[in-house]
């Protein structure tokens, strides 16, 4: 699978998504709260966003998802 990222940071709320790159699916979406926590915790490098490297996009959306996925596991 190939995925997208769709990253609106500079916006008062900023938000990423990412979406599956054949059927636009949305697979992952994080909002202001959970960027400011990635980038405090300094897993969130802007300069990978504009990265045309294939193995750095693959990290980085890798990353992401884990990411997603352990903060939707957290215990309220």
């Amino acid at each position: 699978m190939t995925y997208l990222i769709d990253a609106w940071l500079e916006r008062p709320h900023p938000c990423l998504r990412i979406l599956h790159r054949e059927t636009g699916e949305v697979c992952a979406v994080l909002e202001e709260d959970a960027l400011h926590e990635l980038h405090a915790q300094g897993d969130l490098d802007l300069s990978g966003l504009n990265s045309n490297e294939p193995n750095v996009l693959k990290e980085l959306v890798r990353n992401l998802f884990l990411f997603s996925y352990a903060r939707a596991l957290r215990p309220l």
